[in-house]
């Protein structure tokens, strides 16, 4: 984790993507406007810093190792309500807006091929109090989307999320255990029943079915553009 030291006068800003690249073009971009207070590289550490570090904003990648950027928002959230999100994303998906914006309210929503003015802009909007997606996304897609939007994110409990994630990463039973405080027993237990209750036969499926919901994404290193 990588602190600034804060000035006052100007909103502060923590940054979290896991590719410390495309953390410099976001620095360079905020940077113009506001004060980066912190930049960590997964959805763990998001959730620890944004709490520490209570940050105006949070700009976030959705797909992060060990916990995504949207669940990640979802408990900060239940400790700092007032905290506000911009979210980027490789995918132009109008149902994953659709349940950012049904769940965590006033938010940004920008992909990750957007330009820096963009996320700027965002930015502004979300600490007025107002909603951001981005123009790629027509107005008409996500707010129609809303009624499909649970299947991102009620489908799983908020445990059964995190090891399908952790899963999908590569990671073994006793990696899995460790992150989560759980036995390896006890996480064996989640997999088979999430294999169970899904109906999937096969490991490979369980990935598929973390990358289908958007728990995890197999996505070319990309940043913002001028």
């Amino acid at each position: 984790m990588e602190n600034a030291h804060p000035n006052p006068s100007r909103p502060r800003v923590l940054i979290a993507d896991d590719h410390a690249m495309v953390s410099e073009v976001l620095r360079t971009y905020i940077e113009k406007k506001y004060v980066v207070i912190g930049v960590v590289a997964d959805g763990r550490a998001m959730l620890q810093e944004a709490i520490r570090l209570k940050p105006d904003v949070v700009v976030a990648d959705i797909t992060m190792p060990f916990l995504n950027g949207l669940d990640a928002a979802r408990r900060i959230r239940e400790q700092a309500p007032r905290m506000r999100f911009v979210f980027l994303t490789m995918h132009n998906d109008a149902n994953l807006a659709a349940a950012i914006l049904g769940e965590l309210g006033q938010v940004g929503f920008v992909l990750k091929n957007a330009s820096g003015v963009e996320l700027l802009k965002a930015i502004e909007e979300i600490l007025h109090g107002r909603s951001y997606v981005t123009s790629q996304l027509r107005a008409v897609d996500w707010v129609a989307a809303k009624a499909r939007a649970r299947q991102f994110s009620r489908e799983l409990t908020n445990r059964q999320r995190e090891f399908v994630q952790l899963f999908a990463e590569g990671r073994s039973m006793k990696e899995i255990a460790a992150v989560l405080d759980l036995s390896e027993k006890t996480v064996e237990f989640h997999k088979h029943h999430i294999m169970e209750a899904f109906n999937l036969k096969s490991n490979a499926e369980l990935v598929l079915f973390a990358v289908k919901r958007g728990l995890i994404s197999v996505r070319p290193d990309t940043s913002l553009q001028d």
